[in-house]
């Protein structure tokens, strides 16, 4: 016989046939996906701070922010910057409440229209696209992420996790951002008062 592993057992249809192998029937795979590959790439330390910086300075700029497709008043001011009352806000309906003075509720309608994805990404567990609309800043987590999380789009993160991929979602700068007056302090300390 040739030298294949071979199936452990006798009397059933497995018994002593090939296995486990490559270039056997239920054998394993030829190149499977390693598990130690990091996807993750590496950037400089002062690139990625340069980055965060330009992410930062564009969710002030109107044109930009209008440029990525969010719709927001005409008469609307940026940065958007509410009291730390918001960092509270555990319930939908006063989540709700703030986005419709803010006149933000149009861009939360906006994001909460689902696309079909083309391709195999409907085979593989991923077949909406979404689109991405207010995030919300927080110093710390206080129960604002259960209230504005439930709006389709928004997403609220905190001041030391924010990342140049939350503000700047598929490399697009000019993300509506709502920020709380103790996460721009926060800001301010991470990035050294560059943000001023």
């Amino acid at each position: 016989m040739s030298r294949i592993p071979r199936v452990k057992g006798e009397r059933y249809a497995r018994g002593g046939l090939a296995g486990f192998a490559a270039g056997t029937v239920k054998g394993r795979l030829t190149f499977p996906p390693t598990s130690a590959k990091i996807p993750a790439k590496k950037i400089n330390r002062k690139e990625l701070h340069a980055a965060m910086l330009s992410a930062v300075a564009a969710t002030s700029s109107k044109p930009m922010v209008q440029a990525r497709g969010h719709r927001i008043p005409k008469d609307l001011e940026l940065p958007l910057v509410v009291s730390d009352a918001a960092e509270k806000i555990t319930k939908n309906s006063d989540a709700e409440k703030i986005l419709k003075n803010l006149g933000l509720w149009e861009d939360v309608e906006r994001a909460s229209e689902r696309k079909i994805r083309s391709g195999k990404g409907s085979v593989r567990g991923r077949p909406h696209k979404g689109r991405a609309s207010a995030l919300v800043v927080v110093s710390k987590r206080a129960g604002a992420e259960l209230a504005f999380g439930n709006f389709s789009g928004v997403r609220v993160v905190d001041i030391s996790s924010l990342n140049v991929s939350d503000l700047a979602p598929g490399t697009h700068p000019g993300r509506l951002t709502i920020w709380t007056e103790s996460a721009i302090k926060g800001l301010e300390n991470r990035l050294g008062g560059a943000s001023t």
